[in-house]
């Protein structure tokens, strides 16, 4: 692989842990919904990405745990 074609792809790095991922972009590449697991920390994230630029979406190690509603007795 030459130097032109180094510039014309990069690496994802994890948004949680910040180590490269298996996954890389080309400029002309668009994700929508993406989700990327990192094999370091095994998490999942969610992202978009368009040229080399990757947005975050959510992350499932960021999502809090809602408590679940109790059943209301009815008399």
């Amino acid at each position: 692989m030459n130097k032109d074609e180094m510039e014309y792809q990069k690496w994802v790095y994890c948004p949680v842990c910040g180590n490269k991922t298996r996954v890389r972009l080309r400029k002309d590449t668009v994700l929508l919904h993406f989700p990327l697991f990192c094999p370091k920390c095994k998490k999942e994230s969610l992202i978009d990405a368009e040229g080399f630029t990757v947005r975050l979406i959510g992350c499932k190690s960021m999502q809090k745990k809602l408590p679940v509603a109790s059943p209301v007795d009815e008399k």
